[in-house]
């Protein structure tokens, strides 16, 4: 076989290496532009999991790299003068000049053709004369560029910008990340020692700050000067050096996150950054491009064909792709917004920073470093009001003004549709009592509706009628009587997304018989198999306000501790917020502040006539996930305006206002809305969406990210979720019914021996 390697960095030269040494006939040449001993980047960081692949794939060439690595098991994190260290993180690095001198000799002893200073201009040429072209041309792929209608590359340009620099500074300690604020905003570096004299200096900052401080206005020289400037005390008086002085004009980049939907065509084939790339922050493009040429290599060796191969390295390969790249994302996305976590404690900031990309959670935390995260939680418990304990985020008190909560776990609402005539029955009073007793420290009632026509369904509960009144007196008696769980009455109208069956039927399809008119901001149908509802005019809003302002006296009278106005989903009052279902062209439509006026008269009328020692929420849809509809970065207004109208804490959830979304779903997929609402509009939040473990649970609490966390389906599956999460984590401070105390030290006893409980921590 004749193969021809376009690009002669770690991922070409390792891919050559690792076919020779399966097929030691194939004639393998690599092509580089650079001299030998060019390289444009400083360090390499590797993985343990690297390392032990390397090792099994050619252990010659792992022995030689091993001998230059330097070691470092500690993260130092530096915001101004107040310096955090956590340890257990298991890093190596090495020089990328080094590696490459290692692998390029490592080839030339296995026979492989190296040409460096080549140009390569004729891509079609090589394809007609070579068996296999592995296109490892980097970042800026020439290759992929040249077929790009069969790769069909998707390629993000992020927002902040970096400059890659090195220094004879000492950061052998500890991989370090240093936070300094100027006049302009913030910059920070990403620095590690990768040998005994040099380590790389990242340096990084929002475009704004960039432009503030005079970068673009900048030579190299003078850069790396204001650089030096900047970061002085963590220099030591060394320089900052570049290795970018043959390049005209700044040295300063974006990165590109580059993804393609195909990497080969005919017999071309991408490797490394021609066909996707992480961000630098989780130091993990090195990983991807030697595992990619490792899993390359072994296919184009085994598989008869190349098709074959191709396809299954695409196929294999892809998933560990896209979970780096995805980690990489989140990691990227912290940084670009590292703005709205400065203000955080520098313990709180800093498990942020450890947590960023959602590959290190809370106990995989503990495990590296169970002094640090100790001494983190007992933190968190201090904030709280509770000095000297030791126990997990999610079991730290709250208090919403004169509601105290015994933990942070809330049980949200989910539609039961077993309502009679909107009156709750034996089933809700069950339903409810089994999981207050099942430790939660605040339980939410499903949304319930101010009138008939405000239900979604025939079987949704109501508060309109004095027997649903008396029904929920009788569940929050029994619960405040047995329990030490607080209670939350929802209440909101279906407006348009009413008149529907049972969601074990047919959700959200119009019933079959017995339908009511429905009524939304505008005449816009759910979708094309409903029919259109009516456009709500004044006279009505006042009664339905008025509806309102009915169920929150009935929910006090009722006994809640708590009352949340449902301003989500797509139903009334969601249906005035988002653009996608208003399209009124009267004092409700058009702008924000149009939008939000009618949602925000309803909630101040409710407020007017709620307890003020008693605490207020309001659930939202942060974003819609339509083009033209509400945005995360819209929706931190639409939480401001309801805290100014006497919100207490947000329940930040996201989208089902149109048919036409588009979510992106994954585990705690809609934090972030959350995160963003409490960091930059400083609101209290609860985060909700496909959090099931407790390692979710105090990874959120920890980070910052809410106030309080709901579940909703784990507490469906386990009503007493909490009771078990905390004996699976060894929490022996929560408190169990009395009754059911020997299923507690059961629990316990068989947590101690380690056998499963049900939860994953």
């Amino acid at each position: 076989m004749k193969v021809v390697c376009l690009g002669g960095g770690p991922a070409g030269l390792y891919f050559a290496i690792s076919l020779k040494l399966r097929d030691p006939q194939a004639e393998i040449l690599v092509l580089e532009r650079n001299k030998p001993d060019d390289t444009f980047g400083w360090g390499v960081v590797l993985s343990d999991e690297t390392l032990d692949n390397m090792r099994t794939n050619d252990p010659a060439s792992a022995a030689t790299i091993a001998k230059h690595f330097a070691y470092w098991d500690d993260i130092k994190v530096v915001k101004e003068d107040v310096a955090i260290t956590s340890s257990g993180h298991g890093f190596c690095g090495l020089g990328r000049k080094q590696m490459l001198i290692d692998l390029q000799n490592r080839a030339r002893e296995l026979g492989i053709e190296l040409r460096f200073e080549t140009e390569v201009d004729d891509i079609d040429r090589l394809k007609s004369e070579y068996d296999l072209v592995v296109a490892a041309d980097g970042i800026n792929s020439k290759t992929r560029t040249r077929y790009a209608e069969h790769f069909k590359p998707e390629i993000d340009t992020r927002a902040c910008k970096f400059i890659w620099l090195g220094t004879h500074a000492k950061f052998d300690d500890a991989f370090t990340f240093i936070f300094k604020k100027t006049d302009h905003g913030w910059i920070w570096a990403h620095a590690y020692q990768f040998d005994d004299n040099t380590a790389t200096f990242i340096v990084e900052c929002a475009e704004d700050t960039w432009t503030g401080l005079g970068f673009d206005q900048m030579d190299q020289d003078q850069t790396v000067a204001e650089c030096e400037r900047i970061f002085a005390d963590h220099l030591g008086g060394n320089d900052l050096i570049s290795n970018m002085k043959h390049l005209r004009g700044s040295a300063w980049l974006n990165f590109n996150r580059v993804l393609c939907e195909k990497w080969h065509h005919e017999n071309v084939v991408l490797l490394g950054d021609a066909s996707a790339t992480a961000h630098f922050s989780i130091g993990s493009g090195s990983k991807l491009a030697i595992e990619s040429a490792i899993a390359l290599a072994e296919l184009v060796h085994s598989k008869p064909t190349l098709e074959e191969a191709f396809k299954t390295y695409q196929e294999d390969r892809r998933l560990d792709v896209l979970r780096l790249q995805s980690a990489a994302r989140n990691s990227t996305e912290w940084f670009e917004e590292v703005e709205r976590y400065l203000h955080l404690d520098p313990v709180q900031f800093t498990y942020s920073l450890l947590t960023r990309s959602q590959r290190i959670s809370h106990e995989n935390l503990r495990l590296r470093d169970p002094e640090w995260l100790r001494s983190a939680e007992e933190w968190f418990q201090a904030q709280a009001g509770e000095n000297g304990v030791h126990r997990a985020p999610m079991f730290a008190p709250y208090r919403l003004r004169d509601m105290s909560l015994k933990n942070r776990v809330v049980v949200s609402p989910m539609a039961q549709y077993k309502a009679v005539d909107g009156c709750p029955t034996d089933w809700h009073f069950t339903h409810y009592a089994e999981r207050a007793k099942g430790g939660a420290g605040l339980v939410y009632i499903e949304m319930t509706c101010v009138s008939p026509e405000g239900r979604i369904t025939p079987g949704c509960p109501g508060l309109y009628a004095p027997e649903h009144e008396e029904a929920w007196k009788r569940l929050t008696g029994f619960i405040h009587a047995e329990t030490t769980a607080k209670l939350c009455m929802q209440i909101g109208h279906s407006g348009r997304k009413g008149s529907t069956q049972l969601g074990w039927d047919d959700m959200d399809a119009p019933l079959k018989d017995g339908n009511w008119q429905t009524v939304s901001a505008s005449s816009i149908p759910w979708d094309q198999g409903h029919a259109a509802p009516r456009a709500i005019d004044r006279a009505e809003m006042d009664v339905i306000r008025d509806q309102f302002v009915a169920a929150t006296e009935m929910a006090d009278r009722a006994g809640f501790d708590m009352v949340e106005l449902h301003a989500a989903h797509g139903y009334l009052l969601s249906s005035f917020i988002s653009p996608v279902s208003n399209t009124r062209d009267d004092d409700y439509g058009g702008s924000l502040e149009n939008r939000m006026r009618y949602p925000l008269e309803v909630f101040a009328a409710m407020r007017a006539v709620w307890p003020e020692a008693k605490p207020m929420s309001v659930r939202i849809s942060a974003s819609d996930w339509v083009e033209g509809g509400v945005t995360a970065e819209e929706a931190v207004q639409i939480a401001a305006m309801f805290r100014a109208a006497g919100v207490d804490i947000v329940d930040v959830s996201a989208g089902q206002t149109s048919t036409d979304a588009r979510p992106v779903y994954g585990r705690m997929f809609q934090t972030p809305f959350s995160d963003r609402i409490r960091n930059e509009g400083g609101l209290p939040t609860m985060a909700v969406g496909n959090i099931y473990e407790p390692d979710h649970v105090n990874s959120i609490l920890m980070a910052g990210r809410a106030d309080l966390v709901c579940l909703a389906r784990p507490h469906l599956a386990d009503p007493y979720w909490t009771l078990h999460a905390a004996a699976a984590l060894g929490d022996e401070a929560t408190e169990w019914p009395l009754p059911y105390l020997a299923g507690r030290d059961q629990m316990r006893r068989l947590a101690e021996r380690g056998e499963g409980l049900g939860i994953k921590v």
